[in-house]
């Protein structure tokens, strides 16, 4: 159960890691508009707005791997396989999120894939 914490814990962190890269492109575009901060974001280009992208989609996906975690724990039916996906979940999603910096479109899809079946994986577990 620790580890599988650890990973929720990760999960719950990498959406507030991946304003990182965003927050630099916004600087790097004539300062941090704290005022209109999405206004901003949504005039960047190139590295910037996929920077943006991936920083919204680790929300996105926060959502569905915490239901996940949580209808495991809520059941009663966290397991090693289950264990084994969240890792799996956590290293899929910090790829996912390089791989969108770096421009790497068919490799981000796919470390996207393997999180979202991580994700159902550790749900579907709870039966």
């Amino acid at each position: 159960m620790t580890t599988l914490l650890i990973c929720m814990f990760i999960a719950m962190l990498l959406p507030y890691l991946a304003k990182g890269p965003v927050a630099w492109a916004m600087a790097k575009a004539g300062g941090y508009d704290n005022a209109h901060p999405r206004a901003q974001q949504a005039k960047l280009t190139g590295f910037g707005a996929r920077a943006v992208a991936g920083h919204q989609n680790a929300f996105e996906s926060l959502l569905i791997f915490g239901a996940a975690v949580m209808t495991v724990i809520a059941t009663d039916n966290v397991n090693d396989t289950v264990v084994t996906l969240a890792i799996v979940h956590v290293i899929a999603r910090v790829a996912y999120q390089l791989l969108y910096l770096l421009d790497k479109g068919t490799l981000r899809s796919l470390a996207w894939f393997v999180a979202v079946v991580c994700s159902f994986g550790i749900f579907f577990q709870a039966f």
